[in-house]
């Protein structure tokens, strides 16, 4: 039972990467953390972190014997979920990551909250790259590649691009016929926030020709600022169709250059694969993967 025990303790300093952070989790000192991970290594013989002054790595050794202690874990957390009846009454806080989006995600999360009014959603929307293990969300919802091994993932859908801007700044300022001219007209462009780079518009071009220089008219860490700035009239923007839906259905916005657009963007929810999926993340997932209108 000793060795039980201590499991939880090495599972969240192996996700947190921290002696302190594990103790402010888990209510306890940062040296009864640093103990108990001592008597741990000591009882097994074998070495579970690298330790230095700035950081806390895990040893191969650590590495393996993490995966099994996650895989214990998920199971006590089962069988707890199955004797407390949890499993036909999901309830509880949910943590979820979202882009910043709310014209997209809300009209599903409200959905939500009235389906399963006793679980308690904690929303986080941002555009930053979070670690979803050890930032303790439960899901986050993110686009573009995947690429971390931990966790599990359901794709929600895909939307094409659309190059717009409103009918007033095409009279203004002419319609352009090929991609080449974008780079005389006002500009709405997306900056990333973790590399503070600009989003590159991905348009077909010969393959002789350089990349687009774009005038940087409006930059904004968010793309929604972009729409609004589109359908005032201040210049041609790449985004997300369906984010100028309805602005497209109502004339605020037009289209340019439909033939030339060369991209998508795909949407997936992810959580911790080695964690037990408890009742409240299940029915979060299906809802969402049903209801998120993209």
């Amino acid at each position: 039972m000793d060795s039980m025990s201590g499991i939880p303790m090495f599972v969240q300093v192996a996700e947190t990467r921290s002696f302190t952070a594990a103790g402010r989790q888990l209510g306890v000192s940062s040296s009864a953390v640093g103990k108990a991970i001592a008597r741990m290594e000591e009882r097994l013989r074998v070495r579970l972190f690298h330790r230095s002054t700035r950081s806390i790595t895990l040893t191969a050794e650590g590495t393996v014997f993490l995966e099994r202690c996650r895989r214990i874990l998920s199971e006590v957390d089962a069988a707890e979920a199955e004797l407390s009846g949890l499993a036909g009454n999901p309830r509880g806080r949910l943590r979820v990551g979202t882009p910043q989006l709310g014209g997209l995600m809300m009209p599903a999360f409200d959905g939500f909250m009235e389906r399963y009014p006793e679980i308690e959603l904690d929303i986080e929307m941002s555009d930053r790259m979070v670690d979803v293990i050890e930032d303790g969300f439960d899901a986050v919802i993110r686009t573009g590649e995947l690429t971390d091994s931990r966790l599990a993932a359901r794709r929600l859908g895909s939307c094409s691009y659309v190059l717009v801007a409103s009918p007033t700044y095409f009279k203004r300022h002419g319609v352009p016929t090929r991609p080449r001219e974008l780079e005389g007209h006002f500009c709405l462009l997306h900056k990333w926030t973790s590399t503070g780079k600009l989003d590159r518009w991905h348009l077909r071009l010969d393959a002789s020709e350089p990349e687009l220089v774009l005038r940087e008219t409006m930059t904004s860490n968010t793309i929604e600022p972009l729409a609004h700035a589109a359908i005032l009239g201040r210049g041609i923007a790449f985004l997300p169709a369906f984010l100028v839906r309805d602005a497209l259905q109502c004339g605020q916005l037009i289209t340019v250059l439909d033939d030339y657009v060369n991209s998508e963007v795909v949407f997936w929810i992810l959580w911790p694969a080695s964690r037990y999926a408890s009742p409240k993340l299940r029915v979060f997932i299906d809802y969402i993967s049903e209801h998120l209108h993209i």
